[in-house]
């Protein structure tokens, strides 16, 4: 086989291992890298070699048209859920689950707007599709007891932010938790939960059962049940551990209401300890 050219001098194009206890955010161009690693183990990541780990994207296609390699270069980017292709995503998954008719929901006064085929054919964030109104509406909130999805008029709605969330027991790249949280079972650090997101200032509090309550310097748009929320600090990724309950919205806050729900994954809504709030260390 011919061995590839490489003429360009950006940097340079070599293979690379994982010695360290942690991964490094990675490159621009290259950010889904440690939304795919921060779940490896470390044992893995010092067997694990990283031939393209220092180079963005363009370059790799630069090194690609170079050596003819035109599959590479026409090859499109991968969208969504890879394997769905062009097909209709409700009709994709009603192939395999009953749908389950439900009702879409104002979340301000209750009024109900619509129906739909299925609450867990929306995400939190998207645009939903309710026949006859000319506003575009937002899911905010999905009761899957109910089978309602609760949605607001605007895509910045404050029933779509939440600045708190605990994750389940956080699975560390380096093994165990950073000495600086074991010590003060505070720190401070940064965390994203979808891929490209900017990086969220947040601080973190060590459980007992080594899961962790995750409270945003700013509330954050579009947080959901079921998401992996990925930690880091000083430009390294720490580790993940997976969303189980999300804080009470900021409209909710707003309303003033005594008793704030949180939700809960595995059902429609729920209370639960928060920090400062009577959180169970």
């Amino acid at each position: 086989m011919q061995s590839l050219r490489v003429t360009m001098q950006e940097r340079p194009w070599r293979m690379k291992r994982s010695f360290s206890r942690s991964t490094l955010r990675g490159q621009k161009g290259f950010s889904e890298i440690d939304l795919k690693l921060e779940m490896v183990s470390q044992d893995a990541l010092r067997r694990t070699l990283f031939p393209l780990g220092g180079l963005t994207k363009d370059f790799v296609k630069k090194i690609a048209a170079e050596n003819s390699l035109h599959h590479v270069l026409q090859k499109k980017e991968s969208m969504g859920i890879c394997f769905v292709g062009k097909r209709n995503f409700e009709n994709f998954i009603l192939q395999y689950l009953q749908p389950r008719p439900g009702k879409f929901i104002s979340i301000e006064d209750n009024k109900v707007l619509g129906t739909h085929k299925g609450w867990f054919l929306y995400t939190l964030g998207q645009r939903a599709k309710i026949g006859g109104l000319r506003e575009p509406w937002y899911v905010v909130e999905k009761d899957s007891a109910r089978g309602d999805v609760l949605v607001a008029p605007r895509t910045d709605h404050p029933a779509l932010y939440r600045d708190l969330l605990r994750t389940g027991r956080v699975h560390w790249v380096a093994e165990e938790p950073p000495a600086a949280l074991v010590r003060d079972k505070m720190m401070e650090c940064h965390f994203r939960f979808r891929h490209q997101m900017a990086l969220v200032p947040c601080v973190l509090t060590l459980n007992q059962d080594g899961t962790v309550w995750v409270t945003a310097v700013k509330a954050v748009r579009a947080l959901a049940l079921g998401q992996f929320a990925v930690f880091y600090k000083g430009g390294e990724c720490l580790g993940s551990g997976k969303i189980l309950r999300l804080g009470p919205s900021a409209y909710t806050l707003q309303k003033g209401r005594s008793t704030p729900s949180m939700a809960v994954e595995g059902s429609g809504s729920g209370r639960g300890d928060s920090p400062g709030r009577g959180t169970t260390l």
